[in-house]
């Protein structure tokens, strides 16, 4: 199931209404943000649905747009980037959505760069 991997804690989700009101936005400009791959959202139980730790001190995490737009250059869905971000990464040594949230938006480019 997406965002359940048995070696990591389960996500923590945010349905647009809740992540509109996460960063003080309207739902239409969140939906905005999505198009703009400054979030990354899948269908669960028929309601979109965004993971909060994409989500640092009511504005988006800043290092995550470049890595999705990396991710999907390399033939990821939304659903595989979000598995892959919250999955333990062996060369990183944390999941990759760990290392972005501690700064190190270079490493986990340059290893998501390789997945393609």
């Amino acid at each position: 199931m997406t965002g359940e991997n048995a070696a990591s804690a389960p996500i923590e989700w945010l349905t647009l209404p809740e992540l509109a009101e996460a960063v003080g936005e309207t739902v239409g400009r969140v939906r905005r943000m999505l198009d703009d791959r400054q979030f990354a959202a899948v269908r669960r139980d028929g309601v979109l649905r965004v993971p909060a730790a994409f989500v640092v001190e009511g504005r988006p995490l800043s290092s995550l747009r470049g890595t999705l737009f990396v991710l999907h250059d390399a033939g990821f869905t939304d659903d595989e980037a979000i598995d892959w971000l919250f999955a333990p990464e062996e060369t990183i040594g944390v999941p990759p959505i760990d290392a972005l949230r501690q700064g190190r938006k270079s490493e986990v480019r340059r290893v998501a760069a390789t997945l393609a």
